[in-house]
């Protein structure tokens, strides 16, 4: 590939480190970050940024920081911070010795703010939030200048002093940045630097009670760190010619602000605040419910770390907002799973067949491919006996034309086993189908007829005498609108939660090969799709969630 191509392959951002790597912008250095703030676990949306900060830095041998931007106690926990490092290093990342915090700064950043205020450009504010919010003005009309504005550098460090010393209530002064109220940039209108918060912080204890605001950290985390290339989201857009005032104005390392389009997906919303409600309000489990977007969630589902960097480099980087249809996720895990995954038997909805001309007393094992698109994965025995399970809907008494599976005179092939015909239909005082008696054909072992005949349907099954039983989850999406946040004025977007998003299955039988199935191990159930084994498993049950369906069944039934 030509050096050209090359460069016409590489998404912008690339383009953009290449570029500095040739004109020699950085020294020759690569420097990105990735800056979650601890107030939630990370979604799919988060591994998009993940792959791109770090990979990026992996591609051109230079460093990713781990930064948690912790600005806001009221919301932060420890578990949040936690529960973050563990989904970046599921998802292949590493951060060395390169773990930051905002809140490691607030002396710096504090002294940056007093150095504002002695250089006439930040002064403290004693009106309401409300107050300043209706004097900030809107796109077609200037703000209005705080009354104190005017305030003299001499006060304004004496109030600001007695801010960090404790002296004053919550909301009762703040500090904002002088810049200019009639800016077309309504984020360089005043923006506020500090605000008085009496709250305990997960690291510095209760040693502020003064805290600064995001836009006023972001930017000089960056510069204290020295990072080349801060790449963010684009509604990080409109803030970046205030990212660029701070540092100018102090005169700093002036990092780049780089944005690109957060990932939208499909019948999913990406909002923590959102992700949390749910959580609250108790439509989920929890934030590792397997129907949440979460990454630890996709990880309890059964996806796999490289099914998610595979879906973020399909799904590329870009400047403009789009949609990513569920399916394209779905499709990665479903690749990745085809080529990995052991395939078993499982019946989820049983019905007992009797093989009337099978020896009562005997077993037999027979040989099954653990996975045809892996050689060297081997078979497995699986026990047959004279009573199996088969599942409910591959039998139909009365089966319309294009019914292929079992129905009464009707030949159909047993996986791996052997032909079966069904001979007779066993029901219940309440005319339920319970059991039927079929025969086999003991010359068409391994599911090979000798004299060549055919049959239109082949079936799994499991031998009743060596099920084990199973809990199984069946998923659907969380939500049934394609896009959950668009609703009208009044309407409340928890309306397009899917009722039928979770499907819990009791009396599932899989094949005893599953016995020593550990939580996390990912199963191909044949015919069924793929399952891993969750957490909720006990030494008595099994408790399996689908990953996801042979194919996107969920796709066609929102077409028709």
């Amino acid at each position: 590939m030509s050096t050209e191509e090359t460069s016409q392959s590489r998404d912008f951002i690339r383009q953009i480190v290449e570029q500095d790597l040739e004109t020699g912008k950085w020294d020759g250095r690569v420097q990105t970050r990735f800056p979650p703030e601890p107030n939630g676990y990370l979604h799919i949306g988060h591994a998009k940024a993940i792959c791109l900060n770090f990979g990026i830095a992996r591609e051109y041998n230079g460093l990713c920081n781990l930064r948690f931007d912790d600005t806001n106690p009221e919301k932060e926990d420890v578990e949040y911070v936690d529960s973050i490092k563990e989904d970046i290093r599921w998802l292949g990342f590493d951060w060395d010795d390169r773990e930051y915090f905002a809140s490691d700064y607030f002396e710096q950043i504090y002294e940056w703010a007093t150095q504002l205020i002695n250089d006439g450009k930040a002064y403290v504010d004693s009106q309401s939030i409300e107050q300043i919010r209706e004097t900030r003005g809107t796109l077609v009309e200037p703000g209005i200048d705080s009354p104190y504005r005017d305030r003299s550098i001499v006060e304004n460090l004496d109030l600001f002093q007695k801010m960090r010393a404790g002296k004053f209530q919550d909301g009762e002064h703040v500090l904002r940045a002088k810049i200019d109220m009639g800016s077309k940039h309504l984020i360089m209108r005043d923006p506020i630097m500090y605000r008085i918060r009496h709250q305990h912080h997960h690291r510095t204890g209760d040693r502020w009670c003064i805290y600064p605001t995001y836009d006023f950290t972001h930017g000089q985390s960056d510069s204290i760190e020295k990072i080349t290339h801060s790449i963010c989201t684009l509604e990080f857009e409109n803030h970046r010619p205030l990212y660029d005032w701070f540092l100018e104005q102090l005169g700093v390392f002036h990092s780049q602000q780089i944005e690109f389009a957060r990932l939208n997906l499909t019948c999913t919303v990406m909002s923590k605040r959102r992700l949390l409600e749910l959580v609250n309000d108790g439509h989920v489990s929890g934030w590792d419910d397997p129907r949440m977007p979460t990454i630890s969630g996709l990880r309890r589902r059964g996806y796999t770390p490289a099914s998610i960097r595979n879906f973020c480099e399909k799904i590329g980087i870009t400047k403009f907002n789009s949609m990513t249809d569920l399916g394209v996720l779905e499709n990665s895990i479903r690749e990745d799973l085809n080529k990995m995954a052991q395939r078993v038997m499982t019946v989820l909805n049983p019905i007992k067949v009797v093989i009337d001309n099978y020896p009562e007393n005997q077993d037999e094992q027979l040989d099954a491919v653990n996975n045809p698109e892996d050689e060297s994965a081997g078979t497995r025995t699986v026990p047959f006996s004279r009573e199996l399970y088969i599942e409910r809907d591959d039998f139909m008494e009365d089966p319309p034309k294009k019914f292929f599976r079992l129905a009464p005179g009707r030949e159909v092939r047993l996986r791996y086993a052997y032909f079966i015909t069904c001979n007779e239909v066993i029901k219940n005082d309440d005319g339920e189908i319970v059991e039927l008696r079929c025969t086999y054909d003991p010359e068409t072992r391994g599911g090979n007829a000798p004299d060549g005949r055919k049959v239109k349907a082949t079936l799994h099954w499991v031998s009743t005498k060596h099920a084990l039983p199973a809990e199984v989850r069946l998923y659907e999406p969380l939500f049934s609108k394609e896009n959950p946040n668009d609703v009208e004025e009044g309407e409340d977007w928890k309306e397009n939660i899917n009722p039928n998003s979770l499907n819990v299955i009791s009396g599932a039988q899989c094949e005893p090969f599953l016995a020593d199935a550990k939580v996390g191990d990912r199963f191909q159930f044949e015919r069924q799709g793929y399952f891993c084994v969750d957490d909720d498993s006990t030494d008595d049950q099994l408790v399996f969630n689908r990953t996801v369906a042979l194919r996107d069944s969920w796709a066609k039934a929102k077409k028709g």
